[in-house]
């Protein structure tokens, strides 16, 4: 398959807090049934794994945030994790390890990020897997200080020390940031913005950057994290973003249509790059496969493509 049809692929995040959701085996067969070639879980599911061998699904692998001392104190049980949750499972086709998921700076678990990334790598490459898996973290994009216009992007300077070796790891692996770029927050968060600028339909530019012109508010987030990495040591990361969705219920601007709009739309857009990078594929991960009735706020609960009896909440077609 060619490379600019295989990056644009879609991904969808599957999260397991709900109370009824399917088995893990016939969640794989609905990404299979629906032809949604990538999955994002966030730790080490053994009855998932277990379902993911033999298939062609490629995954992105959570190291949760809690595990990161453990991974970080010792080598040895960095060894173990990958023993355990990947080597154990050649038949799968790892394609990322997320070591942390949103780690803030203010967070216990900041100190030990950097070095549980750089255990987890070492275990990975030993294994001899360094050029079929990455190693990276999901960042959100509170790390931006300035994003408007994208090009002014730059990283809140509070974020910056432990940003900096994230990012000196990543360009020397040659791996990309995961981003958690959510139109939607930004779009509830400032009263100033515009519904359609957030769900792609605006049908004229809405940002004038220079000689670029924004019509939707995702590529103006990823653009200003491209800006920002540019600035920081990191121009020649790749993005991946690895959550991006729109709940249904629970919130301001929140509906089943909007959620269809902003999904469908998401799914096209993302073949096509972004004003800064075009023609380059954004690999992207929809959350989430299903609602989740067991997270907090109400607006949690809202995310899922699917109703946990696999119907689909609206239509869409994937890749």
């Amino acid at each position: 398959m060619p490379e600019v049809i295989a990056g644009a692929q879609i991904g969808v995040c599957y999260g397991m807090l709900g109370s009824n959701l399917p088995s893990r085996p016939d969640v794989v067969a609905l990404y299979n049934q629906r032809n949604i070639r990538r999955m994002r879980l966030y730790g080490p599911d053994q009855p998932a794994l277990q379902a993911l061998r033999g298939t062609n699904i490629e995954l992105m692998l959570g190291l949760p945030n809690e595990d990161l001392q453990r991974i970080a104190s010792s080598q040895a049980n960095a060894n173990t994790w990958v023993q355990n949750n990947v080597k154990n499972y050649r038949n799968v086709k790892f394609r990322y390890i997320a070591v942390g998921n949103e780690v803030q700076p203010s967070s216990k678990n900041a100190q030990f990020l950097v070095p549980a990334m750089r255990n987890i790598q070492t275990a990975i490459s030993n294994a001899g897997l360094g050029a079929q898996i990455k190693v990276s973290t999901a960042v959100d994009t509170i790390i931006l200080g300035e994003s408007s216009p994208p090009s002014k992007g730059t990283l809140k300077s509070d974020h910056r020390p432990l940003l900096d070796p994230i990012i000196q790891f990543l360009v020397n692996n040659k791996s990309p940031l995961l981003v958690n770029v959510y139109p939607y927050f930004s779009y509830v968060n400032n009263p100033r913005e515009r519904l359609d600028y957030a769900l792609f339909t605006a049908n004229s530019v809405v940002v004038q950057d220079g000689p670029l012109g924004y019509r939707n508010l995702f590529d103006a987030i990823l653009d200003a994290v491209y800006s920002a990495l540019e600035k920081a040591g990191g121009g020649s990361l790749e993005v991946v973003v690895s959550e991006s969705g729109w709940p249904s219920a629970g919130g301001k601007a929140t509906s089943i249509d909007n959620a269809r709009i902003y999904n469908s739309n998401l799914i096209q857009h993302v073949k096509q790059g972004t004003p800064k990078k075009p023609g380059k594929p954004i690999e992207t991960y929809i959350f989430a496969m299903f609602d989740e009735d067991q997270k907090t706020p109400e607006l949690e609960k809202h995310w899922g493509l699917f109703f946990p009896n696999r119907q689909p909440k609206y239509p869409i077609h994937f890749n």
